[in-house]
């Protein structure tokens, strides 16, 4: 278990500023944020390169808030993997049973573990330089996990390798979480790797964690626009909202009124993921009140998706797979409809 009450830390340019923060234990919790948020200098705070100037951290019960960073039993794997050039894989892997002093057998053993868990055997006489983004990544990793920290911190673990690559990575780091069960905090930006790798994710913004959740709840019950914006919500309207019977309508101007499923009058702000809004070339027959129509004014094709953008008086984003763009023969000045539940409308 990590826990970090009321911590705040000045440098000359940046603040983190009474953040608090707990993640359970074997937990994968994910903190996710823009570049600047000041993620990685939590970390660091966590790891115990720096000390705060308020607040305290515990692991486990232990308040290791003034402790030095070899005292922690913490694991620390950077971006740029780190790794010392001139010592093969293995020798990186054992370096630091090494300099503690463990002994031959169980350098041996350990080393053999750790290359079978992250299956690296067959790379542990190669050099880094040899290796591929995905092999030094796996070697850090080892290095990392030999030790057998409480916690792992991970800064932007797979940020430096290409697509493909970061995709097996982490399928790669789920595995090994699985498997070793150690609590994890892994830094990024990217929130598709937040929503496959963390049972929760805490968002940061400006050195304050803003929000904390199950991937589900981040993503679709955003607490404000900045997160409903950085996690892809893309339909963010301000407006103004009148409920009757637990049924809010919501005019968001230019003559178009969402229906939501809400108890928040006044000026608020709605929210509607793409994936969530349903497209047609024919009028929906449904008798809800969500539903309008549009003409097609950008197509931006993604790797999987296309992403439609429609004027409907507002504009709507909405992402449909190739197949469907195909089937309905969807272009630029399409007229088209659209429709979405209430219930996918998340009120601010």
């Amino acid at each position: 278990m990590i826990g970090i009450e009321n911590i705040s830390k000045d440098w000359p340019n940046f603040s983190l500023k009474n953040i608090n923060l707990k993640a359970k234990n074997k937990e994968y919790f994910v903190i996710l944020g823009p570049t600047g948020a000041g993620k990685t200098l939590l970390l660091e705070l966590i790891a115990g390169f720096y000390k705060p100037d308020e607040g305290r951290i515990f692991l486990g019960e232990e308040d290791v808030t003034f402790e030095n960073p070899e005292d922690r039993d913490v694991g620390f794997v950077y971006q740029d993997y780190s790794l010392f050039p001139h010592l093969t894989v293995e020798e990186n892997i054992k370096y630091g049973l090494e300099v503690n002093d463990f002994s031959k057998d169980a350098i041996r053993e350990k080393t053999k573990h750790i290359v079978n868990l992250l299956e690296i055997s067959h790379l542990t006489e190669h050099y880094p330089k040899t290796l591929s983004g995905g092999e030094q990544q796996k070697t850090a990793l080892a290095r990392g996990l030999i030790m057998d920290p409480e916690i792992l911190l991970l800064d932007e673990p797979i940020s430096a390798l290409d697509k493909p690559s970061q995709e097996r990575m982490r399928e790669e780091l789920k595995r090994i979480h699985r498997k070793a069960g150690i609590t994890t905090i892994h830094v990024t930006h990217n929130r598709e790797e937040a929503s496959w790798l963390g049972d929760r994710i805490g968002v940061m913004n400006r050195g304050k964690i803003v929000q904390v959740g199950t991937p589900s709840e981040v993503f679709r019950e955003p607490k404000s626009e900045f997160v409903a914006d950085f996690v892809g919500t893309e339909n963010i309207f301000k407006g103004t909202s009148v409920v009757k019977n637990g049924i809010a309508q919501i005019d968001i101007g230019k003559g178009i009124k969402l229906e939501a499923v809400t108890d928040k009058e006044g000026e608020v702000t709605a929210c509607i993921r793409p994936e969530e809004i349903l497209l047609s070339k024919d009028s929906f027959k449904s008798s809800g009140s969500n539903v309008f129509k549009g003409k097609v004014v950008d197509i931006i094709e993604l790797e999987n998706t296309f992403q439609i953008r429609i004027d409907a008086g507002q504009n709507f984003s909405i992402v449909i797979t190739k197949r469907s763009k195909s089937d309905m023969k969807i272009e630029k000045g399409s007229k088209v409809y659209l429709t979405f539940k209430a219930s996918a409308v998340h009120v601010l």
